[in-house]
């Protein structure tokens, strides 16, 4: 299966912007999406993105996030705008949907604060 590193993440105010970066280990065809997990509670999607370019986004990203790729970087980035405090957790990247049994990386932590 595909393994994916996720960096990026950092400390921003309210307000602020952040791009996080996902490469993947080796080729990328299909989906692939962003999640993110707040401790203590189950991961969620924020947005994925098509092999053809297509994308979608979960509500509370619509608007504000904007995901795009580059097959051949292997790299699906995500630019952030409008950063809100409850958008802290740590950020993960992963097919989408993600398959049974998927592996996770490390993921990237954001946190929004002043």
């Amino acid at each position: 299966q595909v393994q994916f590193v996720e960096s990026g993440g950092a400390l921003v105010q309210p307000g602020g912007s952040l791009t996080l970066s996902c490469t993947a280990l080796e080729s990328i065809s299909g989906g692939i999406g962003w999640y993110r997990q707040v401790a203590g509670e189950q991961r969620e999607w924020v947005a994925r993105i098509y092999a053809n370019g297509q994308s979608m986004y979960a509500g509370a990203a619509e608007g504000r996030f904007t995901v795009s790729r580059d097959n051949a970087q292997r790299t699906v980035t995500l630019q952030m705008n409008s950063l809100k405090p409850e958008d802290t957790a740590i950020y993960y990247c992963n097919k989408a949907p993600v398959p049974p049994g998927a592996s996770w990386g490390q993921g990237t932590l954001v946190t929004v604060s002043s």
